[in-house]
């Protein structure tokens, strides 16, 4: 089957079943080789693996899927299979579909707005360097050695665990936890259900509890806020509505983010005219970021098929099976992306989709790139030569995660 756009009409379920598996090694380290392949051979793609889902790899299937509301459903946007019988998460406004996905977005669009991103620049910068500097005492690099640190555990989770952590009023001494939880739940693999769902009931609990004391004393964090919110109809929010609220800030919030900072340090030690490049001219950073958003986008969405109706590409598909949506499949497709598979870090034209598109883009973008950014900033200001430590382990770095993909271990040589 050749990726033609206009095959409508002509697939159906038999020609597009493909063997594929993404929570298999294959796909985990290396899930741009096989969208290529996808998108050369079957574009819109099924398997059976996983409790069975489809896969379609071009931006405009993608893009497609991500605006109709009414044939897809975001009421399961884990790319996990949930075992039959078992209640949904509801976690507003990314469980949401219209219109009580409206109001449930513009109850939180003032916490994630410029204004509230810029009043966080500072605290992002005292993380990062907090962080660098321990990381320089551990290598040696302080006094002028030199070491191998695992960057992705060193420096990139911390980053916007704490951030996020600021922002809804817990104490940074839970960190550990809120990091475990998010690993539990976004980076296990499609049969570990009773792990993903013991830490998602931890977090609910977390959250739970919080909702409680602050009925009892209010605080200057968005838990307290979102007490004295009402909805359109002047209702109070609900407290599952509060506590899934808070479960979704939280957990995308810290993987996502996480993710990101960790795939643009490994491009920068393994392309070193680009690292070059950016310590000289520090003002391309935030051009560089768009593009290593692009390239690495690190998320998977997925929707459920609500309507006897709908259809992929041409492709029927039935009512109340699972489409994934891997956003750095269509941000890496040749029909919108000029060199899709270089990173080239001045990229003048760049409407990548990193953050999701339709109702569902992601709320915080925008403190997203600023964390990305002040990242880099701050690594690269103390840290301007730096490359892969690839003796160590597979490489020097591992992949991991299918829902949030990134590099889990990013063993990186400073100090010279």
């Amino acid at each position: 089957m050749n990726a033609t756009a206009d095959l409508a009409g002509d697939l159906d379920s038999s020609t597009v079943e493909r063997d594929f598996d993404v929570y298999g090694d294959a796909y985990v380290q290396d899930a741009s080789q096989m969208w290529a392949q996808l998108r050369e051979e079957c574009p819109v793609a099924h398997s059976s693996r996983n409790g069975g889902h489809w896969l379609p790899t071009t931006w405009d299937e993608i893009a497609a899927v991500a605006y109709d509301t009414e044939n897809f459903s975001s009421r399961d946007i884990a790319v996990a299979p949930t075992p039959e019988g078992v209640g949904l998460l509801t976690a507003p406004p990314i469980t949401s579909d219209p219109p009580f996905h409206t109001d449930a977005r513009r109850l939180l669009l003032p916490f994630f707005g410029p204004k509230a991103v810029e009043d966080m620049v500072e605290v992002t910068r005292s993380i990062a360097r907090e962080r660098i500097e321990a990381i320089a005492a551990q290598t040696g690099a302080d006094e002028g050695g030199i070491g191998v640190t695992d960057a992705a555990d060193t420096y990139s989770k911390h980053i916007p665990v704490r951030v996020i952590a600021r922002i809804l009023g817990l104490p940074e001494s839970d960190e550990p936890k809120f990091t475990r939880w998010a690993v539990d739940v976004l980076q296990s693999t499609g049969d570990e259900f009773e792990r993903r769902a013991g830490a998602t009931r931890e977090v609910l609990h977390y959250f739970g509890e919080l909702t409680e004391r602050r009925r009892q004393e209010r605080a200057d964090d968005l838990p307290s806020r979102l007490l004295d919110m009402r909805l359109p109809n002047g209702d109070p929010l609900a407290n599952h509505h509060i506590t899934g609220a808070g479960f979704l800030l939280l957990l995308a919030g810290i993987d996502t983010t996480w993710s990101s900072i960790s795939a643009s340090l490994l491009h920068l030690a393994t392309h070193p005219a680009d690292r070059e490049r950016l310590v000289a001219e520090p003002d391309l950073v935030p051009t560089a970021i768009e593009e290593f958003l692009r390239a690495y986008s690190p998320v998977t969405m997925a929707r459920v098929t609500a309507t006897d109706e709908a259809q992929i590409g041409g492709c029927p598909v039935a009512k109340g099976d699972k489409v994934l949506l891997p956003f750095g499949a269509g941000n890496r497709d040749p029909a919108k992306f000029d060199r899709p598979d270089e990173v080239i870090i001045d990229r003048a034209e760049n409407r990548h989709f990193a953050f999701g598109l339709g109702i569902h883009r992601c709320l915080g973008s925008n403190l997203a790139r600023m964390e990305l950014r002040v990242a880099i900033e701050e690594w690269l200001a103390r840290f301007p030569r730096f490359e892969l430590a690839d003796e160590i382990g597979r490489g020097g770095v591992e992949w991991g995660g299918v829902q949030v993909r990134g590099p889990r271990n990013l063993h990186l040589r400073v100090g010279w």
